[in-house]
């Protein structure tokens, strides 16, 4: 990332390829992400969704480049929130809720993917690994599913305006909800706060996600 390379904690070839892992997320997997929340809104009832042009895997519909620019510096961000109409819902809370675990579980998706990748070519192709040019792909793999957890456990944390909210709003009182969203503006602004002083738990629950993972895509593997 553009910050740990003028800070010094990364060399330029290492920062490179970070920012090509980061630019892949933002056009191919954010766009994949909101793109989950629309079908999964559309296939539960919200049908308007479908003239609002988030039905689409276009990056243009969907990136926001103040959210785009901090995936790029610090490793999180966001893209443009896909407008929901819950009043076409016939259970707005449940169904916003899973809407809402769409996009998380497509990072997840998009991170057991590049897992995959990195062990199949660990299995089938250890020399190209360990030349050169193997070597950046490889970090390039690693960093792109590292990237997608923390993405995806970002916004699984069950804080307004986040993902996560909304599964948690599933199980809360309507009066409860009603207020946390009158609020969400001061949420969010609570929430940049604590990531600037690294007092979410994001590195911690990232890194036991990435265990998970690490495993589950290895796991194919242990039979050769």
């Amino acid at each position: 990332m553009l910050i740990s390379l003028l800070s010094g904690r990364l060399d330029f070839m290492t920062a490179v390829v970070d920012i090509l892992a980061s630019l892949v997320v933002i056009f191919l997997v954010m766009p994949f992400h909101e793109w989950a929340h629309a079908f999964t809104a559309y296939k539960l009832g919200d049908t308007s969704i479908k003239y609002r042009k988030r039905l689409t895997l276009n990056p243009i519909e969907h990136i926001d480049p103040i959210g785009a620019l901090l995936i790029i510096f610090v490793g999180f961000g966001w893209a443009k929130p896909v407008p929901i109409d819950d009043r076409n819902f016939k259970n707005p809370k449940v169904y916003m809720g899973l809407t809402a675990l769409a996009g998380p579980v497509a990072n997840l998706v998009a991170a057991i993917f590049g897992g995959l990748i990195f062990n199949a070519l660990l299995t089938f192709a250890a020399g190209f690994c360990y030349s050169q040019f193997g070597t950046y792909v490889m970090m390039f793999l690693m960093y792109y599913v590292q990237l997608n957890i923390t993405l995806a456990v970002f916004n699984l944390l069950p804080i307004p305006p986040l993902d996560g909210s909304k599964i948690l709003f599933m199980f809360l009182p309507d009066k409860w909800v009603y207020t946390l969203y009158k609020y969400e503006n001061l949420f969010f602004l609570a929430i940049l706060i604590m990531v600037w002083f690294n007092v979410l738990p994001i590195g911690y629950l990232s890194g036991l996600m990435a265990e998970f993972i690490n495993w589950l895509t290895a796991l194919p593997f242990s039979f050769f």
